[in-house]
């Protein structure tokens, strides 16, 4: 495994035990679409919670979460909205959450990004 996979893999475990400490049930794990992948899907009560996890092992290239920009963020509806009608949940409640894991400090550091970017103007809607 490369490190860079090493690294997303990493990250998506500590995010995922993260939020399952408070409560998250996981759905999923790197659900695939044609058009891309969710790290997590999870449930918070009745809502779908789609989880884009961003691991840093260096400060180098600026803190995790600013690597989900606009383009991503309409990626990850078109993936969304895949999963929603695969599993039968269209039309329930969703939002779009990002856990940004900074490997720098010790022991990790864990940022959890509720409602991160709006459902709005993206595919899914």
């Amino acid at each position: 495994m490369s490190r860079r996979l090493a690294t997303g893999a990493a990250g998506e475990a500590t995010a995922r035990a993260f939020l399952e400490g408070r409560g998250l049930t996981v759905l999923a794990t790197r659900f695939r679409a044609l058009r891309g992948e969710i790290d997590l899907v999870a449930r918070e009560g009745s809502t779908v919670v789609f989880v884009e996890v961003k691991t840093r092992r260096t400060a180098t290239f600026g803190p995790p979460e600013a690597a989900v920009r606009a383009a991503k963020q309409r990626q990850i509806a078109r993936v969304a909205e895949a999963f929603l009608s695969a599993s039968g949940l269209r039309g329930a409640p969703c939002r779009f959450d990002v856990v940004a894991v900074d490997l720098t400090a010790h022991p990790a550091r864990v940022t959890w990004i509720r409602d991160a970017f709006p459902a709005e103007g993206l595919p899914l809607m």
